[in-house]
């Protein structure tokens, strides 16, 4: 999500006539977008913000903005007296802040022409229309497109709600419009988003939902040669057999899905207040792999919530072990103020064992992943380049499997038959399957 912001403010920006610095020393204005969903992420903007201090105090007619999480949805008081030398304050998702900021020290505009602007400027903001940042045009292959913002369903350890606010779904006209924009751009793939995107269209009376979502940007990919659909992240509560079936049905819509179980232990579960059992799990993964074939299912993992015992630790291990998903994004657990469990519960797992944990799983899931994988070896798959790495080409499977082959030509962007020599837990190589053409297409863009 915070990738898809800063690439938003950077579109805004460049309309106004400023351009990317090649380096930090010769930028003008600086944004830190910032995550806090961990102590660690929040540590290091602040960080950052500090480093930029002392720049504002040599140079005060630098522009310094923070953007994100750390400022949040409400009126960034505490965080305005923290930091008086950051000149903008953005929430999530939010880039008119620092447009009107800049418009209103313009000392070439008159009030009228800078009124106008603005207006300009936010009309294009809200319609959906994305135009590229210049380093990135012609050269994006991939990209994230918001379609659900805040989150509604208030985990007890995540921060999310408080921070971006309820959920607000964005019109299925507006994220027409940003997908359209994007694949005349270049752009091969794209991937919905959501803090839990299965919950599409829940704010809007009698409005689509996300298997609807699907169907309508299905049918932009077909008319604009976009490629590959994705969404993340899924809520085990929000998956509907509608959900399942469309993604089976639609051949542009990639079978990968994003579903974090958190805990394997249903009194960790209810601490979380996830909403469900181990054994709904067990039955949502296997509805999946009934409804969609050759579907990858990737999964969260948070190791040492407060009160997890060994015993509560071993049922995550052995519903992993068990369940043999393809990938899980494995964190430790670290108390975020303004949450429940932060107010309610001691975080009592020393972070010695927390690493151990985490190691654990990762060590289990290097092995599950790795045998996984070997099923791939002698296939031919099909995979979009991405770019160029370390001397070769590297994409993507449609199960979202990390692929590298070696051949002349220029093949970013392309979808390529690779033929697997050679597999991994983390990734794949292989050879070209049979001669395929290289070739670059023409980007037209209006306006």
């Amino acid at each position: 999500m915070n990738v898809s912001d800063s690439q938003r403010l950077a579109s805004e920006l460049e309309r106004m006539g400023h351009h990317a610095a090649l380096h930090p020393d010769e930028a003008d204005i600086f944004v830190v977008n910032t995550c806090v969903v961990r102590q660690s992420a929040e540590d290091k903007a602040y960080g950052r913000l500090l480093e930029l201090q002392a720049l504002k105090q040599q140079q005060p007619d630098k522009v310094i903005g923070v953007m994100g999480c750390l400022v949040g949805v409400r009126d960034p008081l505490a965080l305005r007296q923290r930091l008086p030398y950051v000149d903008v304050f953005m929430p999530p998702s939010e880039p008119t802040p620092m447009v009107d900021f800049l418009l209103d020290r313009s000392a070439e505009a008159d009030a009228r022409q800078r009124e106008a602007v603005t207006r300009k400027q936010r009309d294009l903001i809200q319609d959906g229309t994305l135009i590229l940042p210049e380093q990135e045009l012609g050269t994006l292959i991939t990209a994230h497109v918001p379609v659900v913002y805040g989150c509604s369903h208030a985990c007890s350890f995540c921060i999310i709600p408080f921070r971006r606010g309820i959920e607000r779904s964005r019109s299925v006209g507006e994220i027409v419009t940003h997908v359209r924009s994007l694949a005349l751009q270049g752009v091969k793939e794209i991937t919905l988003l959501g803090q839990i995107v299965d919950r599409y269209g829940k704010d809007i009376p009698d409005g689509p939902d996300l298997a609807d979502l699907l169907r309508t940007i299905h049918d932009i990919a077909e008319e604009n040669d976009l490629e590959r659909i994705r969404f993340l992240t899924s809520h085990p509560n929000w998956m509907t057999d509608k959900l399942l079936d469309t993604v089976a049905e639609l051949p542009r819509v990639m079978p990968h899905i994003e579903v974090p179980v958190q805990a394997g232990d249903d009194e960790v579960l209810r601490r979380m207040k996830r909403g469900y059992t181990t054994d709904d799990y067990r039955r949502l993964i296997e509805n999946i792999r009934n409804r969609i074939s050759d579907v990858a299912i990737h999964t969260d993992i948070i190791v040492g919530f407060p009160g997890e015992t060994d015993a509560q630790f071993q049922g995550t291990y052995d519903l992993l072990a068990e369940l043999k998903l393809d990938k899980a994004h494995l964190a430790r657990y670290s108390p975020r103020p303004n949450t429940l469990s932060d107010r309610t519960m001691p975080d009592d797992v020393p972070d010695e064992e927390k690493k151990r944990r985490h190691q654990a799983l990762e060590d289990l899931q290097a092995e599950v992943v790795a045998g996984i994988n070997q099923r791939f070896l002698g296939q031919t798959v099909s995979v979009l380049v991405e770019d160029f790495h370390k001397g070769k080409w590297r994409g993507r499977t449609p199960q979202n499997k990390l692929v590298f082959f070696q051949s002349p030509g220029d093949w970013q962007g392309k979808i390529v038959d690779v033929e697997i020599t050679w597999t991994g837990p983390w990734s794949m190589q292989g050879r070209m399957a049979v001669k395929q053409t290289a070739y670059n297409p023409l980007i037209v863009l209006n306006g």
